[in-house]
């Protein structure tokens, strides 16, 4: 696989995130507070929760139903109730867009 276009950059603004579901995975693209994208697993580990419609602080996105909170960078949670990490997907940004590889995970 390779890295498929999810949005512009101009699309997603500092501190906010969206879901995309790319060859059957639901992925959380996230712009943190810095203006740096990431991507992980939407799927919050302790509930069937969106990480997406969470709320971005800093380097972590929180699930709104529990508030666990997860590393943007390494997917783990740094608060319970979850305890399980969620995976982190390789982003790209290429000619202004943004780009997540489903298939390269650099975390869990």
């Amino acid at each position: 696989m390779s890295a498929q276009r999810v949005c512009a950059e101009s699309e997603l603004a500092p501190g906010t995130a969206r879901k995309v579901v790319l060859d059957g995975i639901a992925i959380a693209v996230v712009r943190d507070s810095d203006g740096v994208v990431h991507a992980l697993g939407d799927t919050c580990t302790h509930g069937d929760i969106s990480l997406a419609e969470g709320f971005v602080e800093g380097d972590s996105i929180e699930c709104w139903a529990h508030g666990s909170k997860f590393s943007l960078t390494t997917g783990v949670p740094s608060t319970l109730p979850a305890y399980e990490p969620v995976p982190v997907f390789a982003v790209e940004i290429i000619d202004g867009g943004i780009h997540v590889d489903p298939a390269a995970r650099l975390a869990v």
